[in-house]
């Protein structure tokens, strides 16, 4: 089996931030146990090391810059880039699109990168998810059961 790493980036106390980490909540204990599952919240440089030795990775992040929160979007980097219109948010400067840039540049990257990025709406400090986003935890988490399945297959032809 090859490394895959699901990793779910936000920060559950800025609103929608956490849609990141819920869908984590969710998926945890229901993934093969080959499979990691990281939350994190904090600064996007640390996900370099957090992709050490990982052949393929799943993120998960809410993106402010849509007209419809809730919003579900697949994004596979090795057939599209990260929409320009998408702000994938950090309390850093630092964000989701530069460290994969950054990795990339590094030859640190995963072969295999997909983003499912939900557009969200409210992400102040201390707000409340907004109904729109918290309804796109579950079928996020069934998306990326499927798409770890899809992963482990692949590598099982390859």
């Amino acid at each position: 089996m090859r490394p895959l790493l699901v990793l779910c980036l936000g920060n559950p106390d800025r609103g929608d931030d956490g849609f990141g980490p819920a869908v984590a909540e969710v998926l945890d204990g229901t993934l093969p146990p080959d499979v990691t599952l990281m939350a994190r919240s904090g600064d996007m440089l640390t996900m370099l090391e957090d992709w050490a030795g990982f052949d393929a990775l799943i993120c998960v992040d809410a993106a402010g810059g849509g007209d419809r929160p809730g919003r579900i979007h697949r994004i596979d980097l090795a057939e599209e880039d990260l929409p320009r219109d998408m702000a994938f948010l950090s309390s850093h400067a630092f964000g989701l699109g530069e460290a994969i840039a950054l990795a990339r540049t590094l030859d640190l990257a995963p072969a295999d990168i997909v983003v499912y990025a939900v557009e969200g709406q409210r992400f102040d400090g201390g707000s409340e998810m907004t109904p729109p986003v918290a309804a796109a935890i579950g079928p996020v988490a069934e998306r990326i059961t499927a798409e770890v399945a899809r992963l482990q297959e692949a590598a099982n032809h390859a």
